[in-house]
Parts: C-alpha cells; sequence; structure tokens
C-alpha cells in the first residue's frame, strides 16, 4: 500500500464510539503528544531571557549597584550553558526523573528570589543570590535536553525541521512569558519572578510521564506535518512581533493583553489539533487489513532477521567482546561517521574539534554582539526606545533564524546530499555582513544589521545540534550538545570582555581625554566606538566559516550517503 494511500484511507475513517477510549489512550502515551508537550515546555523555558526585565527590581529592593547586578547576570549565564552534569544525568536516569529535577531546580532558584525580592526572608548575601540565580537557570538545561533528545530520537529522520522548532519555541519563550505575565498581573516585575518560578514547574510535572523515548515509526508525509507546525510558529513570532512594535507606540490595557495572550494561547494549543489528526492517521492504518505485499515484506523480513540472527555472536561472545572495548580502550578506535561514539570518542574526534572550534568563533562573535547592541545604538546616537526596538528585532529574527536554519537545511541534505555543515559556512560568512555594517555604519544600517545579526546568531545552535546527533549517533547525544554549549559562553567572555570591552574603553578614555574631562564615567560616542572591534569579530567569523568548510570537505562522503537508511529500517511498520 502507498504512502498517499495510507493517507487518504485514514483521513477518510474516523473513531466509531467504542474506539474513543482506546484512541485517547494511546494517543496520550504516544509520540505526537510527546512532541506538543516538548513544544509547551520550550516555550516556557525562557527564564534567562528576562533577566534584564526583573533585574531591576532586585537592584532596587535589595540595594544592589550595577556591578553586584552584572555578577548576578553572569551567575545566570554560568548556570544557562554548563549542562554536562545534565546531559550525563539524562543518559542514565529516566526522563521523568530528568523533568522532575529540573522542575525542582527552576521552582528553588527562583522561588528563594522571589522571597528575597518581597522581604519574606531576610536580605539574602550577594553569593546566595547568585547560587539562587544560577540554579534556576541550570533548570532549561533539563528541559531542552528531554525536549530535544526525545524529539530527535523520535522523530530521527526529521531531525533539521524538529531541532529548529524547539529552539525557536525556546527563542520565543520570553516573548510568550513575558506577554503571559502582563495579562496576568499587570505591570509587576516582582510577580514576573514568582511567574518564572511556577509555569515551566507546573508544565514540567504536568507532562513529566508523556515526554520519553519511544523510537520512529513510519509515517506517511511526516516533512509536510513539521511544515504545518513551522507556519504555526511562524505565525505566532509575527503576532508576537507586531505586539511589540506597537507597544512602543501604544500602551496596552490589561484586558487587551489578557485577549492578546488568549489568541497566542490558540495558536500554541493548534499543534494540538495536529498532533491529534496525526496520530488518528496511524490509528486508521494500523486497523487496515495487511494486503497482499505488506504480507510478503513481512515474510522477506522474518527470513532476513532469521539469517542475521544466525550469524550474531552468542552472548558469551558478545559479554567478551564488550569486555575487551572498555571505554578508556577504545578512544581512538573510532567507529564510522553516523555510528554511536562514546562521549570519550567523540570529544577527542578531529570532526568534534573543528565543530567546537567554529563555535567558539562563530557563536562566540554573535553572543558579543548581541549582547552589546544596546550600547552600540547608544553610540550612535539613536534614543533609548529605537534601542529598545533594535533588541526587539534580534529576538524576533533570531527566532526565523532558528526555524529556517533547520528547515533549510534538512531540505538542501535530503533533496541535493549538500552536508548541513555547508549551511554553517553560509551563515557565518553572512553574518560578516551585519559586523561590517556597524564597523562602517550609514543611516539605517544598525537596522540591517540587527535583521542579519538576529537571523545568523539563532541560526547556529540547531545546526550544531543536528550536525553532532549525525556525526556521532544518538546513543550519548544527551551529554554531547550539552558539551557544545560549553564553547559558546567561553568565545562570548573571550570577544566581549578581552575584545571588544577592552577596546570600547580604550576608545571612551580617547574620548575624555580630548574633552579634558575627569573618567567618571566611560562612555563613547561615535562611529569609531565599535569600528575595530566588529572588524575584528568579522574576521573571526571568517575563520569560524574556514573551519566549519573544513568539515565540509571531511564530511562530504558521508553526507552523499543515505545516514537516516538505518532509522527507516528500524522504525515500526504501520
Amino acid at each position: 500500500m502507498t504512502e498517499e494511500a495510507k493517507e487518504s484511507i485514514s483521513t477518510k475513517r474516523g473513531l466509531r464510539r467504542n474506539e474513543i477510549l482506546p484512541f485517547t489512550l494511546e494517543f496520550l502515551r504516544g509520540r505526537w503528544f510527546a512532541l506538543f508537550a516538548s513544544f509547551l515546555i520550550m516555550a516556557s523555558s525562557g527564564s534567562v531571557y528576562l533577566f534584564g526585565t526583573y533585574s531591576n527590581e532586585i537592584k532596587t529592593t535589595l540595594g544592589y549597584d550595577q556591578t553586584t547586578i552584572n555578577l548576578l547576570g553572569f551567575s545566570k549565564d554560568v548556570g544557562a550553558n554548563v549542562g554536562i552534569l545534565t546531559g550525563l544525568i539524562a543518559e542514565t536516569t529516566p526522563t521523568w526523573f530528568v523533568l522532575l529535577l529540573g522542575a525542582a531546580l527552576n521552582f528553588g532558584g527562583y522561588f528563594m528570589i522571589w522571597l528575597a525580592v518581597t522581604g519574606k526572608i531576610a536580605k539574602p548575601m550577594v553569593w546566595q543570590m547568585c547560587v539562587y540565580m544560577a540554579i534556576g537557570a541550570n533548570s532549561q538545561n533539563f528541559s531542552n535536553t528531554v525536549g530535544v533528545v526525545t524529539a530527535v530520537k523520535n522523530f530521527p529522520e526529521s531531525r533539521g525541521s524538529l531541532i529548529g522548532l524547539l529552539k525557536g519555541y525556546a527563542g520565543l519563550s520570553g516573548a510568550i512569558i513575558t506577554q503571559v505575565y502582563l495579562a496576568v498581573y499587570g505591570n509587576d516585575s516582582k510577580s514576573l519572578i514568582f511567574l518564572i518560578a511556577c509555569l515551566p514547574t507546573a508544565l514540567s510535572l504536568i507532562f513529566i510521564y508523556t515526554i520519553r523515548t519511544m523510537g520512529p515509526v513510519k509515517h506517511p508525509n511526516e516533512h509536510r506535518v513539521f511544515n504545518q507546525f513551522l507556519l504555526l510558529s511562524i505565525v505566532l513570532a509575527l503576532l508576537l512581533m507586531v505586539k511589540t512594535l506597537i507597544e512602543r507606540k501604544i500602551t496596552f490595557s490589561k484586558g487587551t493583553n489578557a485577549v492578546i495572550t488568549t489568541v497566542l494561547c490558540l495558536l500554541l494549543f493548534a499543534s494540538l489539533y495536529i498532533s491529534i489528526r496525526e496520530a488518528l492517521v496511524v490509528w486508521n492504518i494500523k486497523k487496515q487489513p495487511p494486503t497482499a505485499i505488506t504480507i510478503e515484506q513481512s515474510k522477506s523480513q522474518v527470513v532476513e532477521s532469521s539469517e542475521e540472527t544466525s550469524t550474531k555472536p552468542t552472548s558469551s561472545e558478545q559479554v567478551d567482546e564488550k569486555i575487551e572495548k572498555s571505554c578508556f580502550l577504545t578512544v581512538f578506535d573510532k567507529p564510522e561517521r553516523g555510528m554511536d561514539y562514546t562521549i570519550l570518542q567523540a570529544l577527542t574526534s578531529i570532526d568534534m574539534l573543528i565543530l567546537l572550534v567554529t563555535t567558539i568563533f562563530g557563536l562566540g562573535a554573535s553572543l558579543t554582539a548581541v549582547d552589546n547592541l544596546g550600547q552600540i545604538g547608544e553610540s550612535l546616537g539613536y534614543d533609548n526606545r529605537t534601542v529598545t526596538t533594535f533588541v526587539s528585532i534580534i529576538s524576533i529574527w533570531n527566532f526565523f533564524g532558528r526555524v529556517f536554519s533547520g528547515f533549510v537545511s534538512e531540505t538542501l541534505m535530503v533533496k541535493y546530499k549538500l552536508p548541513r555543515p555547508l549551511m554553517m559556512t553560509m551563515v557565518l560568512l553572512f553574518s560578516c555582513i551585519g559586523y561590517l555594517l556597524i564597523a562602517f555604519p550609514f543611516p539605517g544600517a544598525l537596522y540591517i544589521a540587527s535583521v542579519i545579526i538576529g537571523i545568523t546568531f539563532g541560526a547556529q545552535l540547531p545546526l550544531i545540534f543536528a550536525i553532532i546527533s549525525e556525526l556521532f549517533g544518538l546513543k550519548y547525544y544527551a551529554t554531547l550538545f550539552n558539551c557544545a554549549q560549553i564553547a559558546s559562553p567561553l568565545g562570548s567572555y573571550i570577544f566581549k570582555v578581552k575584545v571588544t570591552g577592552a577596546i570600547y574603553d580604550t576608545e571612551a578614555l580617547k574620548d575624555v581625554a580630548a574633552k579634558g574631562l575627569a573618567a567618571k564615567q566611560l562612555t563613547c560616542i561615535g562611529s569609531h566606538c565599535y569600528r575595530l572591534s566588529f572588524i575584528i569579530l568579522a574576521s573571526v567569523s571568517c575563520f569560524g566559516a574556514l573551519c566549519s568548510l573544513i568539515l565540509v570537505m571531511r564530511t562530504r562522503k558521508f553526507y552523499q550517503s543515505d545516514i537516516y537508511q538505518k532509522f527507516r529500517e528500524n522504525a515500526d511498520t504501520l
């Protein structure tokens, strides 16, 4: 039976009354409902993006200076990006435990911050607030690991599109939580901290037994379904973008925000309708009587499996082989690309080394540009409202970069056999244009640069995560993609603190000396403030693109093969 015939039969048939309960139970235990749950969890994981919204509340309530707030921000970044322990926990424990632990960390960290800000406990020491912040931010790694890893294992043939969607929802999560907060609490920053403590925790607990690895299942037109998910996410992003831009001119009432939030929730839950529909497709196809072709295929599969069984080594032989090839002895005895590497094999491979260097230079430069955008706007003479618009532009285009990098790279790889690292090379070269527009600005250049930097910043993480899953297998994927995340804050620290910050201060001192003023506050005004820094960032991104191109050449033959064949062979047949 062809895929088109399967879909035609399945869509014409509904559910009989006696089938409603069995279908509902199977749907709630199935991979489509798990995917919907992952979308919601990723859409609520944006606590780290909201620090700027409530940090002033912490500063004024607890009497901190700006240096202390920056220290809290650094603690947040450390907690959000150090996820190796999360990956190791995910490798050795069931997903429900990972979600439960993440929920506990989220609630524990942010609830303690809320208690401190509202004065319900004695004023904590600064180091205690740093610990609370790091714990709360670290919880994001647990939800991201569960959402991304289980979804990739359940839908391995659509991993690029899927990672783009999930990371896209994570990118929008800050705006989504903000919209819910405005509808429920109005304008109360203390209540935002409470919402951050409760909402992600509640969703993790609701879906604690839902999100789990179930393995791939053959499904008609799976890619078309993900295109529909993509369309929904784009509509959601456009709604948030329009609302954000209008809000620069008009202040919305609490009632209006409630209406917008209702529409937003309807768009989020529209993916539930798609999930139910696709689960119904699977349900109806399973009920069809087997055709002669299907029976013949089943017989041939039985014959093949029996032949494979006869050639497989006995259990004692397998035990001996495992003893001979222990963890440390096989570090340099690496399997072929696409097979399951051990953690040590992957981390010591040349491919991973190239990818990590690419991440340090590429993503490190992008993070530096994003974090300095506000001060760049100030140095070029833009007012605060316009600078805020630039930040919003980056946030929205960050989402588009995430989703489209996944979908476009998947299409280029499946249809044209182009290596996925080639997309990374193109993204890094494109980012150089944005950096040079800041280095040599003209009227309106910063608007264009914001769009380019937003797209290229968002595009990189989904590509990195997908490449790791393809080159090193899925067995230890949870640990490996968390290892890759550490490279981005390392690059950010080098280029943001040691390069951009140092050059900015030097230029500011020159301005102060030229005006004969005392250096009470180093503020630089003019296009020269960031010119040298962003020329360096453009050069750094070019070097990252070169490293990525080396990976393209190394993996060209691998991507020309059918890298998803083994997943189709192992998928359950409908």
